[in-house]
């Protein structure tokens, strides 16, 4: 299985070290020097990882044969993917490869269905499931501990406790919108 592990930023300095953005809990292991790493575009790899150092907070890479900064800034926005086993877990127990949560069904705690994971997110201050809902719509729930309660990767399912109006935001629109019109739900004959 493939898991992408970074995405190449812009040059820094003149001698082919890249700024990488990392989307792995474990940048020690899937990007120490040695690696070989895919990418995406494919053309651009393998790519063997050849030094890697910490610069005010940005982790940098130097890959084996990029030598200046041309040839580094020519790698920017390359997906780096490393080889995963399928059967592999992170060391926490409340940690998860992308791949491992990707198609779950997400349900909130009285069994009420909402849909199925798409997609993750990666944002600087949390990450988010994307949810696809039955109908095609998409919803975005916050993975955190407060909202997502249980991961059963088992029974191939996400619990989730929403606050009010994060999942269910559309009815609760709809239903303020109505209040302050003073139209019955379904229009301003009740829908008859």
């Amino acid at each position: 299985m493939q898991l992408v592990v970074a995405r190449i930023g812009r040059a820094h300095g003149i001698k082919g070290e890249v700024t990488v953005e990392v989307r792995t809990d474990e940048p020690e292991l899937r990007l120490a020097p040695g690696a070989v790493l895919a990418t995406d575009p494919a053309a651009t790899g393998p790519l063997t990882i050849e030094t890697g150092r910490v610069h005010s907070g940005r982790l940098l890479l130097r890959f084996a044969g990029v030598r200046d900064r041309s040839a580094a800034e020519a790698l920017r926005n390359t997906l780096l993917i490393a080889e995963v086993d399928p059967e592999e877990r992170p060391d926490e127990p409340d940690e998860y490869y992308d791949h491992q949560l990707m198609d779950l069904d997400v349900v909130t705690t009285d069994g009420t269905p909402i849909g199925r994971i798409t997609e993750i997110s990666h944002l600087p201050s949390q990450d988010l499931f994307i949810v696809e809902r039955p109908d095609g719509d998409e919803v975005l729930i916050p993975f955190v501990e407060e909202i997502v309660v249980e991961i059963d990767l088992d029974a191939q399912r996400a619990v989730v406790d929403p606050p009010p109006g994060l999942v269910d935001e559309r009815a609760e629109v709809a239903s303020s919108r109505e209040a302050r019109s003073g139209e019955a739900p379904g229009g301003p004959d009740g829908g008859a």
